[in-house]
């Protein structure tokens, strides 16, 4: 009797632990489940491939930027190739439309624009055709350089026209329109040399013509109204066809601008 009573003790517990067992691994797998479709869950493999998965990304992202990055410059250069005509190439391009089919020497340097005269007359590009310009980016209130540029400029036409019979069209081209407005600009290049044409414009208008001409300029040392600006303080000339010929920095002085200029003047007319 005793044995069969702790047979059926142990029959009937055994079971219900057995039972037991089951409700709590099915519970607990249930509850997993849920924690697993909730993202609460901290799961080893899971952590890993989150941590993997970014990675992964990355190693595509970082090419790609820079891929993206080459072919940004590859664009910028070949833009600026389109604006290069080589040497000898044959152009159909003309800063004013004085002829066709006009070889270059180089990168193609000017355009077109539209600005004011001291006059208060619109002036563009086709009104210098058939003239040889010297062409000259400034702006009155340059405390140095510019007065020395304009004073440079003067005497160089007075030389070429007293001296060799050569006229050759003075030309100013404010970089501050703002405060070179066409009578401001007329009052101040008269105390230079009344021979100066000088023209101003919008800050959209100037801005452009700069561009074509490949002059940079910028406001420095600002102060409320009072400020600077940084440029170049190149001139340029420009022969009949509005072609630009030669650039002059600021280390030419009068006589040699002069000899510069006749030289290049007698080599076209020869």
């Amino acid at each position: 009797m005793f044995v069969a009573r702790r047979l059926h003790l142990f029959c009937k517990h055994g079971a219900a632990n057995i039972l037991r067992g089951k409700r709590i691994q099915s519970f607990n797998y249930s509850k997993s489940t849920k924690r697993s479709h909730g993202k609460t869950d901290v799961n080893p493999q899971l952590l890993i491939g989150a941590q993997t998965y970014p990675r992964s990304r990355l190693r595509y992202a970082a090419p790609a930027l820079v891929l993206g990055f080459t072919g940004f410059i590859v664009f910028l250069h070949y833009n600026d190739e389109r604006r290069a005509v080589p040497k000898g190439i044959t152009s159909s391009i003309s800063g004013c439309g004085c002829g066709s089919n006009t070889t270059v020497k180089g990168p193609i340097i000017g355009g077109p624009f539209t600005l004011m005269s001291t006059q208060n007359k619109i002036v563009n590009e086709k009104e210098f055709c058939g003239r040889w310009v010297l062409l000259y980016f400034g702006y009155s209130f340059s405390p140095d350089v510019g007065p020395e540029q304009l004073k440079m400029m003067s005497k160089a036409v007075h030389q070429l026209e007293s001296n060799h019979d050569q006229k050759i069209l003075p030309v100013f081209v404010t970089l501050d329109p703002l405060r070179d407005t066409p009578s401001h600009l007329h009052a101040y290049l008269k105390e230079y040399d009344t021979r100066i044409l000088g023209l101003t414009g919008s800050a959209g208008a100037i801005r452009q013509m700069a561009q074509e001409y490949r002059v940079f300029f910028k406001k420095v040392q600002e102060d409320g109204d009072d400020y600077l600006v940084g440029t170049c303080h190149n001139m340029y000339l420009l022969n009949p066809k509005m072609e630009v010929v030669r650039c002059f920095g600021i280390e030419y002085n009068p006589d040699d601008l002069s000899h510069e200029v006749l030289k290049e003047v007698t080599s076209v007319s020869q």
